[in-house]
């Protein structure tokens, strides 16, 4: 069974840190207003307003301040201001035993995918494929805040993950399956192809969504994971969006997950609002889930955090 970390409380300390790319500092700043008038405290990384390229700052650093917030007993919650691209660089400079040791709420999506998924890989720490600090502001749908504080603030359980209304789910093969939920952002997943952080598929339900991408290159992605074996792997699959994704050859992000994933007769539930979404739905990555796509329902079985401090 995966580890949960404490709860987020009102008062609680969060650590901002910079994971990948740089991000514009009034994005930072509103965030981090947004969160203090929210009734949280706020730790900036070091390195959070940094620019070394097309990274916040180099491996090493961006690292280090993420260590910094695992090492900080007051932080209960780290959140990288953006995804974008360089997160995989620190993965080699983590201490996740320590980590393992002191166990804390990890939120992201899109390029955090891969520290997510690697964090319970290699330190069994349940982690959440949610909100970005840049997703703390007044223009965020409650629903986005509803889902996060859903995973990361209360203990219940069993819980039905929900899209809003207005956005079905749809399951295009039938079947029911529980596991641990991996995946996250198709691009990074398959950048951990053939690395020690590869992700790990056996008999776990697999997330995975795209933005931005022609669907020539999803299809490429989908084709590198089936030859890798990830999909042969899988319990069954939950298939979020492809947003503003181009339409190539005249083939559809909807053709796609036709050719790939229906011929393996595994239980898939489509149409996912998260990450990339308008409308962010909470995965808990490494907590166990119900796939059930008789009756539509996705279903969080365990609790996603501790009420320990």
């Amino acid at each position: 069974m995966a580890i949960k970390p404490p709860m987020l409380q009102p008062g609680d300390t969060i650590g901002v840190v910079a994971l990948g790319s740089p991000l514009d500092p009034n994005v930072i700043n509103e965030g981090v207003q947004t969160l203090r008038s929210m009734g949280f405290r706020v730790l900036i990384g070091r390195y959070a307003y940094g620019q070394s390229g097309i990274t916040a700052a180099t491996d090493e650093q961006r690292a280090a301040d993420l260590m910094d917030m695992f090492r900080n007993d007051d932080v209960k919650l780290i959140l990288s201001t953006r995804g974008g691209t360089g997160v995989a660089g620190i993965l080699p400079f983590l201490d996740y035993n320590f980590i393992r040791q002191h166990p804390k709420i990890v939120s992201g999506y899109s390029d955090v995918t891969i520290l997510l998924n690697t964090l319970y890989a290699l330190s069994n720490l349940v982690t959440f494929n949610s909100l970005l600090l840049l997703d703390f502001t007044s223009g965020t749908p409650s629903f986005n805040f509803n889902q996060f504080f859903a995973v990361t603030s209360t203990t219940t359980a069993p819980r039905p993950i929900e899209n809003p209304p207005g956005i079905p789910f749809v399951s295009r093969i039938k079947g029911n399956v529980t596991g641990p939920i991996v995946g996250g952002n198709l691009a990074s997943l398959v950048d951990s192809l053939g690395t020690p952080y590869e992700i790990d598929t056996r008999n776990k339900i697999l997330y995975l969504e795209e933005t931005h991408e022609p669907t020539n290159k999803v299809y490429r992605y989908l084709n590198h994971l089936k030859l890798a074996g990830k999909l042969d792997d899988s319990l069954g699959f939950v298939m979020g969006q492809c947003t503003e994704c181009t339409v190539i050859y005249n083939t559809t992000y909807d053709d796609l997950i036709n050719h790939f994933f229906v011929p393996l007769g595994k239980p898939l539930l489509t149409n996912l609002a998260g990450s990339h979404s308008y409308f962010k739905v909470a995965i808990p990555i490494g907590a166990v889930v119900t796939l059930n796509t008789e009756a539509n329902i996705l279903t969080i079985e365990e609790p996603t955090v501790t009420a320990g401090p």
